[in-house]
């Protein structure tokens, strides 16, 4: 079974149970491989046994040269306990999670039984039985902003984990504010919360890699849908989610490639908002290459923001959401959807 992560659900309900699949946690990490030898990697919002994101760390933590692992997991996982079992019967059953106690692991040595480098989860017990390796439980409820977890935080030095979307207001500014380097799955559509859009705004936090739509697994009790929802031959549901993306703040090759732009700018293609003294462009690829003002652009432009080639202005969404939001796109009496607001850089020609 694929491993799960994100299990810390909020209190607010059971809508955050999307569990990141591996290739997904692949796909992307491989461009970061660099970052993390001798590093403290923390995994603050994942059940250490059915993770996929533990998993990729526990059998890549020789090859990444880690110094530790932690990871760690909610009271109430609706998984918790429920594939391997540490602490005897009487903590073990039910499944609802409530009542139980939530728990810690730190990895600080990877070795399978026959000494080797494991392969597969099976061995997560054996790895436990190795001194160096401890599973402690919980006093509190395993929260990422209890006093236990930020104390991990402080600790880490490197976060990577599928944060519970319901809580990304709270979750993101505690991260960007810790001075950790992070690497976490969120939405687009979080980027313009007020608490998060002036970070990427200040060049403190850009998109990583990959984007775009990503199916997760969910539990066996969420509703099936017309579309972006299968069932596999096992019986797993799965749901797909658009506009997943990354958040980081290491530094990454794609960030520095500027876009190839070919469109020229002409009033009539380029309409100006009603509300504010910038152009309409409807997407990417149609950033015009001459426009020195200020153009309103779709929220995915931030997959390809170069900072080098472009200045974050402000947003316009709703005209009150913060100081960096504007006006609301509005053409021609017609409100468009939300739109970044950008800039073209000036380049000093005595650098050319």
């Amino acid at each position: 079974m694929a491993g799960n992560d994100n299990l810390h659900m909020s209190r607010a309900g059971k809508t955050d149970e999307f569990y990141t699949q591996l290739s997904t946690i692949e796909d992307e990490l491989r461009h970061y491989r660099k970052y993390f030898k001798g590093k403290v990697v923390l995994c603050n919002c994942d059940d250490p046994y059915e993770s996929n994101f533990f998993k990729y760390f526990a059998l890549n933590f020789n090859a990444l040269g880690l110094k530790k692992l932690i990871t760690t997991c909610y009271a109430t996982s609706p998984v918790i306990y429920t594939q391997l079992s540490f602490f005897g019967e009487e903590e073990t059953v039910g499944t609802s999670g409530e009542g139980r106690k939530p728990y810690k692991i730190e990895i600080t040595e990877v070795k399978g039984a026959n000494g080797d480098t494991i392969f597969d989860l099976s061995d997560v017990e054996y790895l436990l039985k190795n001194d160096k390796n401890v599973l402690t439980l919980l006093e509190g409820d395993g929260d990422f902003r209890s006093a236990e977890c930020m104390e991990l935080l402080k600790e880490c030095d490197i976060v990577v984990t599928n944060p519970p979307f319901s809580l990304m207001k709270e979750y993101i500014p505690l991260l960007a504010e810790s001075g950790k380097m992070f690497l976490v799955l969120g939405n687009m559509n979080h980027i313009t919360f007020k608490e998060i859009f002036h970070y990427f705004k200040e060049n403190k936090m850009w998109l990583g890699y990959n984007s775009g739509h990503f199916w997760f697994m969910v539990p066996d009790y969420y509703e099936e849908k017309k579309t972006d929802y299968k069932q596999d031959e096992n019986g797993q549901k799965w749901r797909r989610l658009g506009n997943i993306c990354w958040f980081t703040n290491m530094d990454i090759d794609i960030r520095h490639q500027p876009l190839d732009l070919y469109k020229h700018y002409t009033p009539e293609v380029y309409p100006t908002y009603d509300t504010y003294d910038a152009i309409h462009v409807k997407t990417v690829a149609e950033i015009p290459c001459d426009y020195n003002g200020i153009m309103g652009v779709p929220v995915t432009y931030l997959a390809y923001h170069c900072n080098e080639q472009f200045e974050i202005i402000g947003e316009l969404k709703h005209g009150s959401d913060s100081k960096f939001d504007f006006a609301k796109p509005i053409i021609n009496g017609k409100e468009k959807y939300m739109r970044i607001a950008i800039k073209k850089k000036t380049v000093n020609k005595s650098e050319n």
